[in-house]
């Protein structure tokens, strides 16, 4: 009966008590990922002329850069980075400080070979050969000891003129309308994650409330009224059969045992009797002859 109590009572606390992990909601925003760039052959790169060590594949038909170590595009106004120019993008929070260092017009300067006014004769750069040399380049300071990234009588901008250029080129970068479209997005992030993040509180209040409640109603009545009527029955059923047995035996005893003790001195007060019969009829005799 105990393991029949114990199995009943440990079915109960596996079906109420609930696992917090499984309750638990997700209230992270997911953003978006860049669709895979699907070419025949890892592309070839060019180097960025006025930029610190930046490359770009010109021949895929989406902005590709690689800096850093990383492979970088823009998409829908926000930023990606990978390991591989094919596949496993990640979402990036900024803009990578690196972009306002490239010209707009690379594009149409890459197709005329001509980088403001001046030929330019880029060199092509084989994957393989970008990843065994680019971070040697980069400790190097390879393209800006040679400073003219293969442009013709090409005089690098001073450091002031080139601030100057970033600047502006991160005002037009915002002015754009994916870019202006994704500030929205990041701004109505936050309220949806706040709200989320309120809202889950209070399920999780909830549930702990409604799971108590429970608790107080099922498992005390499940502990409490078992043993009691088990108490109940033992206490009445016990009793009554060690009470009434003895009862009913010392009844028995004391109606048997008298009777007995009455009816044997009865049939042995005769026996008892006869000889002291014949000895006087033999007495009496011994006097007649005399």
């Amino acid at each position: 009966m105990k393991r029949f109590i114990f199995r009943a009572l440990l079915v109960a606390l596996v079906i109420v008590v609930p696992i917090p992990m499984m309750a638990a909601v997700d209230i992270s925003v997911t953003v978006p990922l860049p669709p895979s760039i699907v070419i025949a052959a890892p592309p070839n790169v060019i180097v960025i002329p006025d930029a610190n060590d930046v490359y770009v594949a010109p021949e895929v038909n989406v902005d590709l850069f690689f800096w850093n170590g990383f492979w970088w595009r823009p998409w829908e106004g926000r930023w990606y980075r990978s390991q591989y120019y094919d596949r496993g993008w990640g979402y990036y929070s900024n803009v990578p400080s690196f972009y306002f260092d490239v010209d707009p017009g690379w594009r149409g300067y890459y197709r005329d070979h001509n980088w403001y006014g001046h030929r330019w004769d880029y060199e092509r750069i084989p994957y393989g050969r970008l990843q065994q040399n680019w971070n040697g380049w980069h400790n190097d300071r390879h393209w800006e000891r040679q400073g003219t990234w293969g442009v013709q009588n090409y005089q690098p901008r001073p450091q002031q003129q080139r601030q100057e250029l970033r600047q502006q080129r991160q005002h037009q970068y915002q002015q754009r309308p994916e870019v202006q479209r994704e500030r929205q997005a990041q701004v109505q992030r936050p309220k949806q994650q706040h709200q989320e993040q309120v809202k889950q509180p209070r399920m999780q209040e909830r549930q702990p409330q409604a799971q108590q409640q429970q608790e107080k109603v099922k498992q005390p009545r499940t502990q409490e009224q078992r043993p009691q009527a088990q108490q109940h029955q033992e206490k009445v059923r016990q009793p009554r059969t060690q009470e009434q047995r003895p009862q009913a035996q010392q009844h028995q005893e004391k109606v048997r045992q008298p009777k007995k003790q009455e009816q044997r001195p009865q049939a042995q007060q005769p026996k008892h009797d006869q000889p002291q019969g014949k000895h006087e009829k033999g007495d009496e005799e011994k006097h007649d002859r005399r």
